[in-house]
């Protein structure tokens, strides 16, 4: 058993005490070019490619921090029969199926956890089974390497997503069942579904929020978060009686690749932020929006005119990069689409990205970034430790077709103060 996590996550920057991550498995095979769209996919991955991607960006992070795998977790909680049986019968509310629990309860701890997640294949041993074009009976979890969103450390407690997709809500389900019931964990966790006030319309995404200080939040407000959910925040922050600001920035519902805000905005130190520019600093028609609460109240809610001017307001006075560099919008909005402004900040102004976006490594090299390649860390020729500003860059021809960057790929559990 892994020794005690205490949750605690009150920046965006500080240095990572540890972070849960999920290695893509079959359940990224699982997927046709017929099922891709309905997965939320626009193209289909080869795994091997994938892993091998995938692997330097986990052999980084488990040389800076303390890594934790969520099928590991999982099948630990699950060894615990109550705890299996009361998820299963979870999931089985979610996706009703006659024969999932005969099928999930003959299995051990470790196939269990693989099944829930890599999905339970349809057996087609009756004419009704025989003519449906459904192959799985539980389907595969294909998103799940992208962690950051189905569960979210705010302070010191787990919020867990209400995901805008019914196929995400299983990843939901996991998080919370690890979170209330591994002892490796000292937390609350926070479900919107579970309060009088939760309405079947709210979905939140951890993509979209950012704990940029203490007391300020940045949310996302488009197609997988929207208002009702930021109304429950507002709500939870008045019972604590201190004071919380929330940034809301509105997103486009298309492109697909502005789904979270991370995906056009990420912290990357004390004093720089990456930013899209077109949507974060020029002038549009998508709002930004300042929530001020105070001792129970909500204060003031009022338009401002960019996240960066609001919280340099806020005493958070941020230098913005621009993803895709300044030279020319083609290679912002390319270099945009494959996750150029999502970045994983694993230290102050040390983070992880992806090698392919060009324009954007040159942009925070000219910020005195150092370029580091992932490799170079595995092999020992180079570690983040060695500066003070560095990106360290993995090989991204698979993954970010994916639809997601490193930030999306880490659900951090604790940070340093900063």
């Amino acid at each position: 058993m892994q020794s005690s996590v205490k949750i605690n996550v009150n920046s965006e920057i500080g240095e990572l005490d540890a972070v849960i991550l999920h290695s893509p498995g079959p359940e990224v095979e699982n997927m046709t070019p017929e099922t891709a769209q309905r997965a939320l996919y626009s193209d289909i991955l080869n795994l091997n490619v994938a892993l091998r991607e995938y692997s330097q960006f986990y052999g980084v992070l488990k040389k800076v921090t303390n890594t934790y795998q969520v099928s590991k977790l999982l099948a630990e909680v699950v060894q615990n029969p109550e705890n299996r049986s009361l998820l299963t019968d979870k999931i089985i509310d979610i996706d009703p199926h006659p024969d999932l629990k005969e099928i999930l309860d003959s299995f051990s701890a470790e196939q269990f956890t693989r099944l829930v997640i890599e999905g339970v294949p349809m057996q087609k041993n009756t004419l009704t089974a025989f003519l449906s074009k459904e192959p799985y009976i539980l389907p595969p979890l294909h998103n799940f390497f992208y962690t950051r969103d189905s569960a979210i450390a705010i302070r010191n407690n787990v919020l867990i997503s209400r995901m805008a997709n019914k196929v995400r809500e299983r990843e939901s389900l996991i998080m919370e069942t690890i979170f209330d019931m591994h002892p490796c964990f000292d937390t609350q966790t926070r479900n919107p579904i579970k309060t009088d006030y939760y309405k079947k319309s709210a979905t939140i995404e951890g993509g979209d929020l950012i704990v940029a200080r203490n007391d300020i939040l940045l949310a996302g407000m488009g197609i997988r978060t929207n208002s009702k959910v930021i109304d429950f925040l507002i709500d939870k922050f008045k019972d604590k009686k201190t004071t919380q600001h929330i940034l809301v920035q509105e997103l486009p519902s298309k492109p697909e690749s502005f789904i979270h805000l991370d995906m056009v905005f990420t912290l990357l130190s004390h004093s720089e932020c990456m930013v899209y520019e077109p949507l974060i600093l020029a002038p549009s028609s998508y709002s930004t929006v300042h929530i001020h609460i105070d001792n129970g109240e909500v204060k003031k809610i009022r338009y401002v005119d960019n996240l960066v001017s609001a919280l340099k307001n806020l005493g958070m006075d941020l230098e913005p990069l621009y993803c895709g560099g300044r030279k020319d919008s083609v290679y912002q909005d390319r270099e945009q689409w494959h996750s150029g402004a999502n970045f994983f900040a694993f230290g102050p102004g040390k983070v992880l990205g992806y090698e392919r976006n060009l324009y954007t490594m040159d942009e925070l090299n000219n910020h005195g970034y150092e370029v580091i390649k992932a490799v170079d860390v595995l092999e020992n020729r180079n570690h983040p430790k060695n500066h003070n500003k560095c990106v360290v860059t993995i090989e991204g021809s698979e993954l970010p077709r994916g639809g997601g960057g490193t930030r999306c790929m880490t659900m951090p559990l604790c940070r340093k103060e900063i």
